[in-house]
């Protein structure tokens, strides 16, 4: 008996909708990299992509527990001496709160050429409105 390795070829991929309303932010972000990755599918194989196509909405009105709100920043340099900007997760959950949630899911995923491809399979969106209503996504209920 020998292993099944699922081939990408091989492999449907759906496409599901998660609601991050009410929810911590790291929560959501790791049931979306679950989905990403494919790794509820019971053909899973780590090297293949069978990952399926993720469309989170309501970013803004995730939350952040205890003081992270206050606390944590999100550091990025734009490559001159000395310019190392700094926004405070309070700044950003206003401002950009897709960044917020991408920056989540990215650090959950693998950072290769494979998660890259992964990464492509995200939508991320502030409010409840999203464009993808051809694409019939299904209502992710499951929690891990």
């Amino acid at each position: 008996m020998s292993t099944y390795m699922a081939k990408a070829n091989e492999i449907e991929k759906k496409w599901y909708i998660i609601d991050a309303a009410g929810k911590p932010l790291g929560r959501v972000a790791a049931q979306a990299a679950t989905i990403l990755r494919g790794k509820h599918r019971p053909e899973y194989t780590p090297g293949v992509d069978c990952g399926e196509y993720v469309i989170i909405i309501n970013a803004k009105d995730a939350v952040l527990t205890g003081n992270k709100l206050l606390q944590k920043k999100w550091y990025r340099h734009t490559g001159y001496i000395g310019h190392l900007k700094e926004v405070s997760y309070k700044d950003l959950m206003e401002q950009r709160p897709e960044k917020a949630m991408e920056l989540a899911v990215t650090g959950m995923i693998p950072h290769n050429s494979l998660g890259r491809k992964e990464l492509k399979k995200l939508r991320i969106y502030a409010d409840d409105k999203h464009e993808h209503a051809a694409q019939s996504p299904i209502e992710w209920t499951r929690e891990f």
